[in-house]
């Protein structure tokens, strides 16, 4: 755990803004606002599909799974 904290409280700012320019010379300044929504989108499945598995099953779902 700590080495985690150590190498991420190593990047700096200019590292920052270094793997920001690497980033759009990679994928172009069209292309980024795109996988950024993917990006988004993506999270936001796995936060709802994370929010089903915690609640209680209820009649209807049982009926659903057999």
């Amino acid at each position: 755990m700590n080495a985690l904290f150590f190498s991420l409280a190593a990047i700096g700012p200019w590292q920052i803004v270094l793997i920001v320019l690497i980033v759009l010379l990679l994928f172009g300044g069209k292309k980024i606002p795109e996988l950024m929504r993917g990006l988004g989108s993506g999270l936001k499945e796995f936060k709802d599909a994370s929010k089903d598995d915690t609640k209680e099953p209820t009649q209807n779902d049982k009926n659903i799974k057999e």
